[in-house]
């Protein structure tokens, strides 16, 4: 609540009547949501009401409304104590209900258990900062090479989708359940019926990402979750044309716009500065192969931080690189 005072205090000292905010990360949109009514009497937000928000930013509501919609989940366990047997089998991934809280308090986005007594060794160990109800405990779908983390991204007024996009993640950090530092732009025509799906059933206005993955033991995308913020590689987006942010700044402020329904496919997308070292442990691991890495570097790209004439950014994550990777 201290951001959102804060928010108050700068738009006061810089007269910032109107201006909309676009928050980046959970933490932020649900600090927004919490203080909207005193928040929009300064700027102008998309964020939804708490009640709304909840559906979306606890993963167990979220998933129990995708079930309710006949949208593929991952087989999912909310277990009450850390002795509690679950009939899944392994190995499993445990993660928190509100991701970024879980990651902040724990330093880890998962825990991966391959057996029920490791399973209850790491619940006790999150247990010391989580309660174990906070949690879920889930399957992991299979990895494959060709099986990614894909995000449906759209910008819906409520629940009619105005416009959307497609990405999948090539490369991440940590690996496999991680933040995007290479991505490309691929068709939304199999993920779009079941995303039209949920986002009329939470009648969301805004711009969102939806996670998926494909599971190939039953042929179909399990949604993973939702995200009501913009992300890290919405750049990509707005590259194939897909502007959101002046897709909520014309909604905001009533200008018309002519929403695009149709981008480019086979674009590229990298992070450099967090993209080298994670390959080179990729190719470690063996994960990724020499030559899918080499190609990404030489072929035709979108830079995700690198401006000319604003080079701050990519000068300030350099510096910071060296945590990342220790907290990574």
């Amino acid at each position: 609540d201290e951001f959102a005072q804060f928010l108050i205090d700068l738009s006061k000292k810089e007269n910032l009547k109107d201006w909309l905010l676009i928050p980046s990360n959970d933490h932020a949109v649900l600090t927004i949501s919490r203080n909207k009514v005193e928040l929009e009497k300064h700027y102008k937000t998309l964020v939804p009401k708490l009640n709304e928000l909840l559906n979306i930013y606890d993963k167990k509501k979220l998933l129990d409304l995708a079930q309710q919609h006949n949208v593929a989940i991952p087989k999912s366990h909310i277990l009450k104590t850390t002795d509690e047997l679950t009939t899944m089998e392994f190995p499993v991934i445990t993660k928190g209900r509100n991701g970024l809280t879980f990651y902040k308090k724990t330093g880890k986005k998962v825990f991966i258990s391959k057996s029920q007594k490791e399973l209850q060794t790491q619940l006790e160990e999150i247990s010391k900062f989580v309660s174990i109800d906070k949690c879920l405990t889930q399957e992991i779908i299979p990895s494959h090479t060709e099986h990614k983390t894909i995000s449906f991204t759209c910008f819906s007024v409520q629940g009619d989708i105005k416009s959307y996009w497609t990405g999948v993640k090539l490369r991440e950090h940590p690996l496999r359940f991680g933040t995007a530092t290479h991505t490309k732009s691929i068709d939304s025509e199999p993920l779009k019926n079941q995303s039209e799906t949920l986002i009329k059933a939470i009648n969301y206005t805004g711009v969102c990402e939806i996670e998926y993955l494909f599971d190939p033991r039953t042929n179909e995308y399990k949604l993973i979750e939702i995200n009501p913020r913009t992300w890290l590689w919405v750049g990509l987006a707005k590259s194939c044309g897909i502007d959101y942010a002046k897709m909520m700044y014309s909604h905001v402020h009533n200008l018309p716009y002519d929403y695009p329904k149709s981008y480019p496919i086979e674009t590229y997308w990298i992070n450099h500065i967090t993209d080298l070292p994670f390959s080179i442990k990729g190719l470690i691991k063996r994960e990724y192969t020499f030559s899918e890495v080499a190609k990404s570097y030489i072929s035709k790209k979108k830079f995700a931080i690198f401006k000319s004439n604003d080079i701050l950014p990519m000068l300030s994550l350099i510096f910071l690189l060296p945590l990342l990777i220790i907290k990574r």
